[in-house]
Formats: structure tokens, C-alpha cells, sequence
């Protein structure tokens, strides 16, 4: 008996120290943003599982405000030395072969070390592999990284704002603009806020959530111009600066800032942890009324006004720089590759006194964001940049992770202007860049992750990997070690068709001009085959069918690679959803066009008709394809604006802004289409019909 009690308990530990013992295997680790420097020289004997409950603890500790300092736990240790050479957010992270230390200077680079550290426990337990032994040393190469938020023509669904503050926190961001507007129930100004808007204490819950998270949400309250919002409102028609526009305030009435103060001070009450106030300020042109003074006086009329109010309230203002450079002439520069910099140096020459002789009615206390989304590497770029430090001001860049592409981000989530606007950005020594997210055209919030990431690597790293291992980076994070391989890349692959899908159906037409004309179906829509001339269309269209034909390959390989994805996917496979239905929509498209073509180059009456049932079902295929798409978007998103919502009158083509209804702007074209199908082939096809 004894000696097979003695025997069990052998067994017993054998087991244990096998448990103890944990995976042997090396991991392939990819922490995003790329840290400083990272040493790995072995496998740690520190249980992976054991460390994710620990990093739990942590991040609720930080979040609950508990110093991390004083933890008590021997395998996971903080040191906090205010004193040390670590920048603000810096950290050390080290894993030994029992313990893990992270120091820093600050509360706020223990809380980056332990991001650093739940990426490095995700990856091992998705890998079933060992900790590493590993050293790493990181700082942000930029003091202030910062998303914009912009809300002006929907909301997501409360639970989803929160979740993406836990994404931007794991992804080391600090700072979100949000772009307000009317989702905001102002007390003040009652009549601005839509039946939609959050009040203010839900936005303030909001805000001490991020705070809590490292993130610091400050609110951007469209002013002068952009205000379509607020002057669309009877009550506010007084105060346009033409009576005929919603557009632009009258900067020269004493009411105009009553009503943005009112404004600013709900939104600063929303916002309470704000750091900014942006006031917007660009594309606009105000006439002054008869008042004598330029455009570019009476802008900084407003912008000294408004900037003295957020001085007064303990925020600092920051400003679009573009008007003041378009005013002065020097605007052009910007947006030119082909300057040299003795050209763009030749029409500062000339133009820059425009700018000088009111150098002084700029007020000092304003940041000046440089936007520019597509070429930031100008010369005539930098000369605008260096013209605000030459004089004292401060200058901070925007770049773009999505500007007016309707289904998705293109050209790779807009990397190379990140990059370079980033790179830049650190070159120059700045504090700090903005990653804009324009709701214009409103794609889903979903796809705009990838975008985000970029950025939070190139703002926090500089340029540490290649565009391909920043995309591999980006799979692993989001979706697990297995679909870090290219062979689960699709993202790129799916742009080309998106692109393609966006006027597939039209004439040479734009998709976000069609609600200005009369009869967009006879004026835009592609024009239908006649029965009585068989194969001109085709050969008319043949370049148009040839991507089609080519788009439908494309997109069936993407969809299997999604499929595929979702099958081994450990996380957010709701991404993949989303990219799923974006697919699918490309995919009718390349699918109606080949089918008109097969319609066209029938050569029986048999064939033609088989050809035109198939036309005709489309739309019931449609309807199907969208009640999907919406079921998916749904989760997360408001569909639809209020049934009393009143439209901007404005005269940007914000496709978002042009019906209440989600699939009524978004797929305006694809109905038109439908349309024309129908009466096309109750007339044979020939000619073209008009809007019911």
C-alpha cells in the first residue's frame, strides 16, 4: 500500500512539473507599434497563462487609478522613478527567466509597458509558445497621437465607442479630436443637437472611460465655416453670412459668437478632460458684408475671437491653416510635385507678404494643423509648416485614413501619406500628428482599423518595418498569429474592385454628384443595350466588362481568403464580416455588367430571354444581398438618421448627408440601376427612361 501510494504520488509530480514546465516552443512575436529596441535571447520558464491574468489585474488597477507601483505580485514588478531619463511615456520591459519588470518615469509608461506586455502574452498563448527571454526599451517618437473621431452624419451604437477606446489604448494611442457637430444635446443651444444626439453627461462617461484608458478626448466644434448644422435652422438664418447659404457665419455679427461660445461651452462640459478646442475654420470665404475688409481679416476677426475663448477656459485652440495660405496665393504650392523648392521658394517670394502684413492679428496661443492627405512631402508642404515656427507659432500636422472613398480606405489605407506626414512630423521635432477619419462618405468604422494602426506605428516608431511587415504586423494583432501569413492578405487585393465599383454602373459619372441632376438615371446610368443592335454595347463597354471580368476573379479569391480567415480567426472576426460584405457588394456589380454583356451577344430569342430573367432577378438578389449587408453593419452601427432630421443644404456632396435612409445614399446608384433594368426590359432595352 505504501509503495503504491509513494508510486501515485511520483506520478503526481511528474504531472505537475510537466504542467509547470509550459511550452517549450518559440513564439514569433509582433508587438504594434514596433518598440525602441527589442533584444530576445531565449525562451522565459514563465507560464503565459499565469502573466495574462496578472496583466488583467494591471490594466484594471490603472484604469481604477491604483498605482501600479505598489503591486505585490513577485513574478510581475513596477518601478516608478520620476527621476529617471525616461521620456514621459517611455518604459522598460524586461522578461527574465521567473520574473518580468517594467519601469518608467511615469504612470503613463507602465501602462505602455503592460500594453507591451498583454501583446507578447497574446501572441504566445495564440501560439501555444514560450515567453521570450526579451529586453525592450521604447519611447514614442511623437509626444501626441491622435485620431479624429468625426460623428457629423451617424453614430455608432454606444457599446462600440467604448470597445474602440480599449483598440486605440492597446495600440498606444493618446489623444482623439471628435468631430461633434449636432450628435451632441446641447443645452444651450437646444435647437443645434439632433433627436439622435447623446447628452452631455453620456459623452462625458465616455470621455472619463478614455482618460482612464490614457486617452485624452477633446472636441472639434465646426465654426465659421462648415456650419450647416447650426445655420440650416430657421432660428439661425440671421446669422449667415450669405442669406442664401447655409455654409459660413457672419464673422462681423456680435450673435455669431454668442451662439459658437454657448457651443463650446457644452462641448466643453461634454469633454472634460480636453486638452483642445478645435474650431475648425477651413473652406470658407466670407464676403464681410460690405465691410471693406479682405477674407483673410475677417477670418482672423473669428479665429482671435474664438481663440481668447479657449484661453479663458484653459484649452489650447487649434485652427485649419488652409484658408490664410489660399487667401495669401501660396496655397497651390502645397499640392504640386513637380515644384522644385526654387520654384515653390519663388512663389513664397512674391505671395508671402500677403501673409506677413498680418503676421501680427495671428494669435500666438492657436495651433495651426497642416493638413494635407495626399502629398505631405512637398517642399511647398514644408515651406507652409516652417513659415508658423518661423514666426512662433505652433504647427501640428493631419494626415488621412480615409478622405472620400465611399466603400473602403484606399491605396493601402492612405500608408504612404502616414508615413511620410509622420516621418516628417518627427523630422521637424513636432509634438504631435492627427490621423483624420472623414465620416463624408461614411464607410464602416471597421475598416478604418488598419489605418489606425499604421499610423499608431509610424507616430509612435518612425519608419521601423516595410509597408508588407507593418501589414503582417497589423493581421497578427487583429486577428491571431495564424493569419499573419500573406496568404491571408486580401485587404489590397479587394481595393482595386472597390475603386472599380464606386461608377461601374454609371456613364463616366461621378457617384456623389448624382443627387444635383434632374434625372440622374438618363444623365448618369449606364446606358442599356438595344435589342435592335446587338454587340455595340458590348463593344462600346468592352473595356468597362474586361474589369468586370477581371474584378469577379479577384473578388471570388477574396471571399474564399475571408472565409478562410474566418475559420481560424481568435479575434475580432466581426472585421472580417464587415470586409465580407464589402466584397459582396463589389461582386454585383461585376455580376450585372457581365450579365447585360451575355443579354447583348445573345444569339437566340431563347438565349436572350434566359439572359433577361436573370436581369430581371436581380434586384430580388439585391434586396436579399442588403438586408445581409445591413444585418452586419447593424451590430455595431445606426443605420439611419431620424425620421425628423433636417438635411445640410451645403455644397459639399457628402454622399452620408443626402437621404435619412443608410441604403438610400450609399446605394443610391444600385437602385437607379434596378430602376433602369426594369423599364429597360419592359421596353426591349432600347433607349434610355426616365426617373418615376
Amino acid at each position: 500500500m505504501r509503495l503504491f501510494s509513494t508510486f501515485n504520488l511520483l506520478i503526481t509530480l511528474l504531472i505537475l512539473a510537466s504542467c509547470n514546465s509550459g511550452p517549450k516552443k518559440e513564439g514569433d512575436f509582433k508587438i504594434l507599434p514596433s518598440p525602441t529596441s527589442v533584444e530576445i535571447s531565449g525562451i522565459s520558464g514563465l507560464l503565459a497563462s499565469n502573466i495574462e491574468d496578472l496583466v488583467d489585474q494591471a490594466k484594471a488597477d490603472f484604469i481604477s487609478g491604483k498605482a501600479l507601483e505598489g503591486s505585490k505580485n513577485k513574478s510581475l514588478t513596477f518601478s516608478l522613478d520620476a527621476n529617471s531619463d525616461l521620456k514621459a511615456e517611455a518604459y522598460t520591459l524586461d522578461i527574465s527567466a521567473d520574473q518580468i519588470a517594467i519601469k518608467a518615469s511615469t504612470k503613463e509608461g507602465l501602462w505602455y509597458g503592460v500594453i507591451t506586455l498583454g501583446q507578447l502574452v497574446q501572441d504566445a498563448l495564440d501560439q501555444d509558445a514560450a515567453l521570450p527571454l526579451i529586453s525592450v526599451r521604447d519611447e514614442p517618437a511623437l509626444k501626441y497621437r491622435s485620431v479624429q473621431l468625426d460623428v457629423k452624419h451617424h453614430l455608432e451604437k454606444q457599446d462600440y465607442y467604448y470597445e474602440l477606446m480599449d483598440r486605440l489604448a492597446d495600440m498606444k494611442i493618446n489623444g482623439i479630436i471628435l468631430e461633434i457637430e449636432d450628435k451632441l444635446a446641447f443645452e444651450k443651444q437646444p435647437k443645434v443637437g439632433s433627436s439622435d444626439a447623446w447628452s452631455i453627461a453620456e459623452w462625458k462617461k465616455l470621455s472619463d472611460y478614455a482618460m482612464a484608458r490614457n486617452i485624452r478626448i477633446s472636441p472639434l466644434v465646426q465654426g465659421l465655416g462648415h456650419a450647416s448644422f447650426i445655420l440650416k435652422h430657421e432660428e439661425y438664418k440671421d446669422l449667415r453670412d450669405d442669406p442664401e447659404s447655409d455654409w459660413a457665419f457672419n464673422p462681423l455679427d456680435e450673435r455669431t459668437y454668442e451662439v459658437q461660445f454657448d457651443l463650446y461651452s457644452d462641448a466643453l462640459a461634454a469633454f472634460p478632460h480636453a486638452q483642445y478646442l478645435h474650431v475648425g475654420g477651413d473652406e470658407v470665404h466670407t464676403t464681410g458684408r460690405g465691410s471693406g475688409k479682405s477674407a483673410l481679416e475677417l477670418q482672423l476677426t473669428w479665429l482671435n475671437r474664438v481663440s481668447a475663448y479657449a484661453e479663458e477656459h484653459g484649452v489650447t485652440p487649434i485652427f485649419w491653416d488652409d484658408m490664410p495660405l489660399q487667401n495669401a496665393g501660396v496655397y497651390g504650392s502645397i499640392f504640386n510635385r513637380k515644384l522644385t523648392e526654387a520654384q515653390v521658394d519663388s512663389i513664397w517670394t512674391v505671395n508671402e507678404p500677403n501673409l506677413n502684413k498680418y503676421v501680427d492679428l495671428f494669435p500666438k496661443n492657436c495651433v495651426y494643423m497642416r493638413w494635407n492627405y495626399s502629398m505631405p512631402e512637398t517642399p511647398g508642404n514644408n515651406r507652409a509648416m516652417k513659415w508658423f515656427t518661423d514666426h512662433g507659432f505652433q504647427v501640428m500636422g493631419a494626415t488621412a485614413g480615409q478622405t472620400r472613398w465611399n466603400l473602403m480606405p484606399l491605396e493601402e489605407s492612405n500608408t504612404a501619406n502616414i508615413r511620410d506626414f509622420a516621418l516628417i512630423s518627427i523630422e521637424n521635432k513636432a509634438d504631435g500628428l492627427l490621423l483624420t477619419l472623414w465620416d463624408d462618405d461614411s464607410p464602416h468604422f471597421e475598416l478604418y482599423g488598419r489605418g489606425i494602426a499604421i499610423f499608431a506605428e509610424y507616430t509612435w516608431s518612425g519608419q521601423k518595418r516595410t509597408s508588407e511587415e507593418l501589414h503582417t504586423a497589423y493581421r497578427q494583432r487583429t486577428f491571431g498569429s495564424e493569419l499573419a501569413s500573406a496568404d491571408f492578405s486580401f485587404i489590397n487585393d479587394l481595393e482595386g474592385p472597390v475603386a472599380f465599383w464606386k461608377n461601374a454602373l454609371l456613364d463616366k459619372k461621378d457617384r456623389n454628384q448624382l443627387r444635383r441632376m434632374d434625372n440622374p438615371i438618363q444623365e448618369a446610368v449606364l446606358t442599356l443595350p438595344e435589342a435592335n443592335s446587338p454587340g455595340e454595347w458590348t463593344e462600346r463597354n468592352k473595356e468597362k466588362l474586361a474589369k468586370a471580368k477581371e474584378n469577379q476573379v479577384k473578388v471570388d479569391s477574396v471571399l474564399y481568403k475571408i472565409e478562410a480567415s474566418k475559420k481560424v480567426a481568435v479575434r475580432n472576426s466581426y472585421t472580417l464580416e464587415v470586409y465580407e460584405q464589402v466584397a459582396k457588394v463589389t461582386q454585383f456589380s461585376n455580376k450585372s455588367l457581365l450579365l447585360l454583356a451575355e443579354w447583348d451577344l445573345s444569339k437566340t430569342a431563347e438565349e436572350r430571354e434566359a439572359a433577361k430573367e436573370k436581369l430581371l432577378n436581380l434586384e430580388g438578389e439585391w434586396k436579399s444581398q442588403l438586408v445581409e449587408l445591413e444585418k452586419v453593419y447593424g451590430k455595431t452601427r445606426e443605420l439611419n438618421k431620424p425620421d425628423d432630421y433636417i438635411l445640410d443644404q451645403d455644397h459639399h456632396a457628402h454622399l452620408a448627408n443626402q437621404a435619412l435612409k443608410f441604403s438610400d445614399w450609399q446605394f443610391y446608384v444600385e437602385d437607379l440601376f434596378l430602376q433602369k433594368i426594369k423599364e429597360g426590359n419592359s421596353l426591349n432595352m432600347s433607349g434610355d427612361v426616365k426617373n418615376k
